[in-house]
């Protein structure tokens, strides 16, 4: 999933200590890498979906991109469209402004995918960066109720989930604020980082899935 990168519509609150052009600067970098990074991959096929739905004839995204509308509603009627649009088989939805996203971390969400309902990418602030789902004999409907951008929203996911299986790939973080810039910024070419680094270190996600491996 991706907006397209215009100046004031991307990554509010990275503006909010950044400046708008900055924050801009490093989402068109993040997401570049990102699409670049697993789209060509063999493993699955790829698609982008963006927002607004005018999107779809912006030229900010690489070409060889295949671009597919987001729709309306919240962030959980966008994330659930393709699950119930998309062509039979396993589906997974990630964001892009996610730099440290691996190949390794999407392969290991599709094959927990055999044996799971759903996989996570658990975020360090609480809410994900990927949600996959292997939509059979039914999708499911994980969203009722769920607040978003909150540091409960995983949980409050998770809770609607009950009883079925769920498992969680790497865990990642985005980027939201100025700190966040030090610490994701050996994943993407272009970054923007404050002049001094933060008072303290940011811990490191734990990955939850290291006895799958």
């Amino acid at each position: 999933m991706a907006r397209e990168p215009v100046a004031g519509r991307v990554k509010s609150r990275l503006a909010r200590s950044i400046g708008a052009v900055e924050a801009l600067r490093f989402y068109r970098g993040a997401v570049r890498a990102v699409i670049v990074r697993l789209a060509r991959q063999p493993f699955w096929q790829t698609l982008i979906a963006v927002a607004p739905d005018a999107a779809l004839r912006s030229r900010a995204f690489p070409p060889h991109a295949r671009l597919i509308k987001q729709g309306g509603g919240d962030l959980g009627q966008r994330m659930q469209r393709p699950m119930r649009q998309l062509p039979p088989g396993p589906v997974c939805v990630i964001g892009t402004d996610v730099p440290a996203i691996e190949v390794a971390d999407v392969r290991r969400a599709f094959r927990l995918l055999g044996a799971a309902d759903m996989v996570f990418g658990p975020a360090a602030d609480g809410g994900f960066w990927l949600v996959g789902a292997r939509r059979r004999p039914r999708v499911i409907e994980p969203y009722a109720g769920v607040r978003w951008s909150r540091p409960a929203t995983l949980a409050q996911v998770l809770a609607n989930l009950s009883p079925h299986k769920v498992a969680f790939t790497t865990g990642r973080s985005d980027v939201d604020e100025r700190e966040d810039l030090w610490r994701e910024g050996p994943y993407f070419a272009r970054v923007v980082r404050p002049s001094q680094p933060p008072p303290a270190a940011i811990p490191g996600l734990v990955d939850q899935t290291a006895t799958d491996r």
